[in-house]
């Protein structure tokens, strides 16, 4: 089985921490688990042009290909491999990173068509394999705390539903890590590796 781990944070920080923390306790799981880890801010991932061309393929296969060629080419092909995902996070303004942002408007229609309808909709993302995945999802936020997280993360449930609609991946859990300056990353080390048992 293979685990991928997907990070728009510095390494080290309180984000990647914790992504390993999770990564710990999915190897706790099962020894056969092949890991590997993406740090966002080290590749050459360029915006969406909004070009559509990864919207109107009508491929039979599992991915189409985008029209931009960058490092997103060899990320989409680990994507395509792994069973098991971790994406990991800071809140920005409330919301994900503009790197994290930036991944997932890539991966939706290249992993995605446009043949689900949704509430009287057509044109929804559907994805293009029928393979099955599971993820978890590690934000955090140097200030607000876990209290008052309904009004600072926007970045769980959209993470959440971009990876059910176009990866056809069930999110089994979250973890919000908040307070982060005040408390330390040490208060929810345990919380994470939790959270990696939970996803194998």
């Amino acid at each position: 089985m293979n685990l991928l781990a997907i990070v728009s944070s510095q390494k080290g920080n309180s984000t990647d921490t914790l992504v390993n923390e999770a990564i710990k306790g999915a190897k706790s799981v099962t020894s056969n688990c092949n890991v590997k880890k993406i740090n966002l801010l080290e590749h050459d991932i360029k915006f969406c042009k909004n070009c559509l061309v990864c919207f109107k393929d009508k491929t039979k296969g599992p991915i189409t290909k985008c029209a931009i060629r960058d490092d997103m080419d060899k990320i989409n092909q680990d994507i395509l491999n792994s069973d098991f995902l971790i994406f990991g996070t800071p809140v920005h303004m409330g919301f994900a990173t503009g790197v994290m942002t930036t991944f997932m408007e890539r991966i939706c229609w290249v992993f995605a068509k446009p043949e689900k309808n949704y509430l009287f909709v057509k044109g929804c993302p559907l994805p293009r394999s029928d393979k099955k995945r599971k993820s978890i999802i590690i934000v955090t936020s140097g200030i607000i705390s876990p209290i008052y997280r309904r009004f600072c993360d926007e970045a769980t449930p959209f993470i959440k539903g971009v990876v059910k609609d176009s990866l056809n991946s069930t999110t089994v859990g979250d973890l919000y890590a908040g307070n982060i300056w005040n408390r330390g990353v040490d208060y929810y080390r345990e919380k994470a590796v939790k959270l990696g048992k939970k996803l194998i």
